[in-house]
This record gives structure tokens, sequence and C-alpha cells, in this order.
């Protein structure tokens, strides 16, 4: 294995780390210490922000694949995460109501 795929590995690895803690805090996922489902929806947000911050400073550093792979984990945890706040909004104003 070269530099370059060896590289290519790990950034894949550290993208699906994040994606994976991202998911967890969202509460899509349980949590593998604790085996129980557990909802931080700042920490997910912080994980998200984490992987919009990497794919600003990889710009134009990235193979098309590698980008692309980043940007589509992106969208897909952006919108689970705008789905969750629209639980708890929903949530929210069903008891506000009562």
């Amino acid at each position: 294995m070269t530099t370059e795929e060896k590289n290519e590995a790990l950034f894949v690895s550290l993208v699906m780390m994040f994606q994976a803690a991202a998911m967890q805090h969202m509460g899509k996922v349980k949590n593998p210490a604790t085996d129980k489902v557990e909802r931080n929806l700042d920490q997910a947000q912080m994980s998200i922000d984490l992987l919009d911050m990497l794919l600003t400073k990889t710009k134009n550093n990235l193979k098309p694949d590698a980008e692309r792979f980043l940007k589509d984990v992106l969208q897909d945890l952006k919108l689970n995460y705008v789905d969750e706040i629209s639980k708890d909004s929903s949530e929210q104003a069903k008891g506000d109501g009562a």
C-alpha cells in the first residue's frame, strides 16, 4: 500500500468516525459503550462542524471521490440533524398546546 492509498483510507476512516459520532449523538444509533440510545444535539453539531471545517481546509486538496464522499456524508448528517431539531420543536409545540 502506498502512502497516498494509506492516507486516503485514513481520511475515509476519519470522516466515518465523525459521522458515527454525530449519528450516535442524534440518537440515531445506540452508544456502543452503554448499549443505549442517547441524544446530545450539541455534540452532534460539533461533529458536523468539524467535518464542515475539514471540507473547507481541504478544498482543492482532495481527490474528487474523497471530496464527494465528504460532501455526501455532510449532507446526510445535516438532513438528519434538521429532522432531530424539528422533532424537538414539534414536541415542544405539543407541550405548549396542552
